[in-house]
């Protein structure tokens, strides 16, 4: 995000300087709706949106380094990508839990108020 675009699709000429920049600030957001959510235990959801989303991003640096010629150094995206599927899923597998729960007793308040 700090470079200048000339020098960040020297490296990936295939993508423009614009694109490199809004991925940049997609991963920047990203990364920071995995981890405050969790650390303020606000708007917990957002985590597993977070990490589903930077999957998709991983997806496309995997494909784009494995076009460039770089089949050892994609493994570090798609090692990434990986790591952020079990975050998605275990986080939503959380979250749901605790929807069902929170509905649960809900539904218990309303049984004993009646």
């Amino acid at each position: 995000m700090v470079l200048p675009a000339a020098e960040m699709t020297k490296q990936m000429p295939m993508l423009s300087g614009s694109f490199l920049r809004f991925v940049g600030v997609c991963e920047v957001v990203g990364g920071i709706g995995i981890i405050l959510p969790g650390l303020l235990r606000i708007q917990q959801w957002l985590t597993p949106l977070a990490a589903a989303c930077l999957v998709v991003i991983m997806i496309g640096a995997t494909v784009v380094t494995l076009m460039t010629g770089g089949g050892a150094t994609a493994l570090f995206p798609f090692a990434t990508g990986l790591l952020l599927v079990f975050v998605a899923y275990g986080r939503w597998r959380t979250a749901s839990h605790r929807a069902a729960v929170n509905f649960r007793m809900e539904r218990r308040d309303q049984y004993n108020a009646n």
